[in-house]
């Protein structure tokens, strides 16, 4: 699957040091440096393209967007791959709500994501991989899992033992009874009769009457949720046999951590006896109105939506930016009135004929995103540049600035 259109990022001036950058651990807790490599491996997990993009989509995407950044700005290769899980129980239950082919509905928004990545000024991943297409690495990975005994039938459905791996757990640190709430919520089945554990996942779900299905040694069906990733992850970054883990970073939201991104490592680990990432990133979640925002709960906001309003796009990312990446926090209207604001104030400092100093405001935003992406401390040098300017204060350079802004944070005045 083809990825949105690239966007161009303007090299930064190599008088700039880029210092390596540290990021939280959601594995350890603690904020850990990303040590100084010629070459990084991250996997972001992607959409399930029934209803797309809504504010907390886009807080991710931006946050990772940081990252690959402020990465490629030290002058290394980031090998970017994310999936689209475009087939899946919420997408054929909204496609046959609405009397549309599932296929129709996922392509569809699917469209409309990469139109808001491009408006965010989103870097494409270097692979855009819908689970339709990765089934037989699917099989694959199943496969290979099946001749350690880790998987086993239930009727005609099949499942992996996340405790096959001693280690299960320990991305999460939670225990057995919020384990069996949270996966009970998330997608799991952990009261299904017949399963050798109440957490093991499904890897291959049968076909069900009225529903698609692929031919498999196991029946026709499609995959489990947390195999799409682990297969999709190991074969597009094509980890280095010489490294001690898989891939650098794995990321997403933070309601990933459990059960989502833990049951990915166990399988990555099965699979290979090698820890899946060495950093585990998550992103905080985005509410609306004092609640948490859901599908379920009917209170997304659409950056497609902001955007058919006459929002700035950028606007939005600087909203976004505005709080920690790893924050929980409430959206509001008056946060993006004055990120509107800012960015129109911005662009008048830009035109303006003689600017503020730049180098030591460009050095303070490189320094903030080293320190676990602190945008807002990041921010706030920025409308401290703009007020210097406003009152006349030179010293600058405007182009550079600009393309500074672009480079690392993703701002396009």
């Amino acid at each position: 699957m083809n990825p949105w259109a690239n966007i161009s990022i303007p090299p930064l001036g190599s008088r700039f040091e880029i210092p390596v950058i540290s990021l939280t651990n959601s594995k350890t807790g603690e904020k850990e440096v990303i040590a100084k490599k010629a070459i990084y491996r991250m996997y972001v997990c992607g959409i399930t393209p029934y209803d797309a993009t809504h504010l907390g989509h886009a807080a991710t995407y931006v946050t990772f967007d940081l990252i690959n950044r402020y990465l490629r700005a030290a002058g290394a290769e980031v090998r970017y791959v994310q999936n689209i899980t475009d087939i899946d129980d919420p997408l054929l239950v909204r496609a046959k709500r609405d009397s549309i082919d599932w296929r129709q509905l996922a392509d569809s928004q699917i469209e409309l994501f990469r139109n808001d990545m491009v408006e965010l000024r989103v870097v494409p991943p270097a692979h855009y991989i819908g689970v339709v297409e990765a089934i037989p690495l699917v099989l694959d990975a199943i496969e290979m899992m099946g001749t350690s005994g880790a998987i086993y039938p239930v009727e005609a459905d099949f499942y992996f033992k996340n405790h096959v791996d001693e280690t299960f757990g320990s991305l999460s640190h939670l225990d057995t009874a919020q384990m069996l709430k949270i996966f009970g919520e998330r997608g799991g089945d952990p009261k299904r009769a017949g399963k050798v554990d109440p957490m093991d996942c499904l890897v291959w779900k049968s076909q069900q009457p009225g529903e698609p299905g692929w031919d498999s040694p196991m029946g026709s069906g499609r995959p489990g949720w947390h195999i799409e990733c682990t297969a999709i992850a190991l074969h597009y970054l094509a980890p280095d046999s010489t490294e001690k883990n898989l891939i650098d970073i794995q990321g997403g939201g933070s309601d990933l951590i459990f059960p989502h991104h833990e049951m990915c490592r166990t399988q990555a680990k099965v699979l290979t006896n090698k820890e899946l990432a060495t950093c585990y990133v998550h992103a905080g979640m985005i509410g609306f109105d004092g609640e948490k925002m859901s599908k379920s709960k009917g209170n997304l906001v659409f950056v497609s939506h902001l955007i058919a309003q006459g929002v700035d796009p950028m606007a939005i990312r600087y909203a976004l930016m505005n709080a920690h990446y790893r924050s929980d926090r409430m959206w509001n209207n008056e946060d993006l009135k004055r990120s509107q604001s800012v960015m129109q104030r911005l662009r008048l400092a830009l035109a303006c004929t003689q600017v503020s100093e730049t180098d030591q405001v460009i050095a303070e935003i490189v320094l903030a995103l080293s320190d676990d992406l602190d945008t807002p401390r990041a921010l706030e040098a920025i409308e401290n540049w703009i007020e210097k300017t406003l009152l006349g204060a030179s010293g600058g350079n405007a182009g550079e600035f600009s393309r500074a802004l672009d480079t690392l944070l993703g701002l396009a005045p």
